[in-house]
């Protein structure tokens, strides 16, 4: 929501904005394009009939006061996807689903674009080398990148955030079950995933990973007026710890690893090409890509140990990860540490798909916060439920100073250390720690 307020704000709006607690980032962000608010909190008389759009963020309550206020007046009332739409509505828009992958094809797909001068507006949920806000838009661009989550819009409007977007070309990464407290059923989570194939503007594109059985389906029964793209992973091989990509034209070096981002090349090549940026252009531009922020991110490093942070916390996720890092440095041990922190991987019905999602690991440690679970009002879980439901011998903690006290004792010569999580196990600095580590 900041990075929107900052992107209307450089678009010329004037944007005021209102929340009952401000963190870092977005208080020294938001201070610094003088969007931040003389006093956190809700104040309904600053509703009034001069503001053109309210545009309502997830976490809100329906009983908001100031949003009471809004439809009192008869306000225009958006949420984050609409409003989305309605600045991009006459662009050719782009948008990347998918359970995992996501944000890292969109960030591809943005660093490709920007290589190649392409003027375009974006929204992305991670932080990108070369862009200043996860969130951009002007009035020049002909063409718009979305990431589409599937997460619901805003607490008036339970539908999927991507099935507000109406795209011309839609890329769908794989599925795999997420999000449990909203779709508590696996078809009904799959069943958004058609619906956002379905939503493809006539004449538009649906972009899909072979190998995923249900996106198969999905594409059989799309509209005869959408062209569909099926990709596989790029073929490639390793120079020491040098990914090398085959591509038509020879060898590419590329600074990403692990079959999932393979996928993800692939999928954002395909997207490039449908957008006029051609094979040898896309090549050009990905070799310089090195990442996301906290998508497979090398954090600390010297000659003996490796340190990355990943976003992983979904089940498909933590394996995809866990084994590209063990594949990248097979000849290293591979220390795996995640944190259950969404309410998904929390929910006690859910913990049996986690089950030996970590074996690539040679160590694989378990994090969970019991006040997390409280906050999140579920099911109390035990340490020993967790680790029967991990299996493959992972050591669970639930509190993090003994965990990070344990690691710091461990010899890290030939390791690769990989830390997973959506939180920050409870406040930790984890870059600080990683750093700590090494020296």
């Amino acid at each position: 929501m900041h990075n929107l307020a900052i992107a209307l704000k450089n678009k010329g709006f004037s944007v005021s904005g209102s929340d009952d607690e401000i963190f870092e980032p977005s208080l020294t962000r938001l201070k610094q394009h003088d969007l931040l608010p003389q006093h956190q909190g809700w104040y309904p008389e600053n509703l009034h009939l001069g503001i053109d759009a309210v545009i309502l963020g997830m976490h809100a309550r329906a009983d908001n006061p100031e949003l009471l206020k809004a439809q009192q007046l008869g306000l225009k009332i958006y949420s984050y996807p609409e409003y989305l739409y309605e600045q991009t509505k006459n662009k050719t828009r782009v948008v990347i689903g998918g359970s995992h992958g996501k944000t890292t094809t969109t960030s591809m797909i943005m660093h490709v674009l920007k290589y190649h001068n392409v003027d375009f507006d974006y929204m992305v949920g991670a932080n990108i080398e070369g862009f200043d806000t996860m969130v951009g838009l002007n009035n020049t661009s002909k063409l718009a990148v979305f990431e589409g989550d599937e997460y619901l819009s805003s607490p008036i409007d339970l539908n999927p955030k991507f099935l507000h977007y109406k795209p011309n070309i839609a890329l769908i990464t794989g599925i795999a079950w997420d999000h449990i407290n909203v779709f508590p059923t696996f078809e009904g989570y799959v069943e958004q995933f058609r619906l956002f194939a379905q939503s493809i503007e006539p004449g538009g594109s649906l972009v899909w990973f072979g190998g995923d059985i249900l996106l198969n389906n999905i594409a059989a029964q799309i509209s005869a007026e959408t062209k569909t793209y099926e990709y596989a992973a790029l073929k490639s091989s390793l120079k020491g710890k040098q990914t090398i990509v085959e591509t038509a034209s020879g060898q590419v070096e590329v600074g990403v690893f692990g079959e999932h981002n393979l996928q993800n090349m692939a999928g954002a090549k395909k997207v490039c090409e449908l957008v006029g940026i051609g094979s040898d252009k896309f090549f050009e531009a990905i070799q310089s890509f090195t990442g996301s922020s906290r998508r497979l991110e090398l954090i600390a490093e010297n000659e003996q140990t490796s340190i990355y942070y990943d976003f992983a916390h979904s089940p498909s996720k933590l394996k995809a990860t866990t084994e590209a890092v063990k594949n990248q440095f097979p000849d290293r041990k591979l220390i795996a540490i995640m944190e259950l922190h969404t309410f998904s991987s929390l929910k006690k019905d859910f913990l049996p798909q986690y089950n030996l999602c970590m074996s690539a690991a040679d160590s694989a440690f378990v994090y969970f916060n019991p006040h997390t679970i409280e906050h999140k009002k579920l099911e109390m879980l035990n340490a020993d439920e967790v680790k029967d439901a991990f299996g493959g011998g992972v050591d669970v903690f639930t509190n993090a100073d003994q965990l990070f006290d344990l690691v710091e004792k461990i010899n890290l010569k030939d390791v690769t250390l990989l830390i997973m999580t959506s939180g920050n196990f409870s406040g930790k600095d984890i870059k600080a720690i990683a750093k700590s580590l090494i020296e």
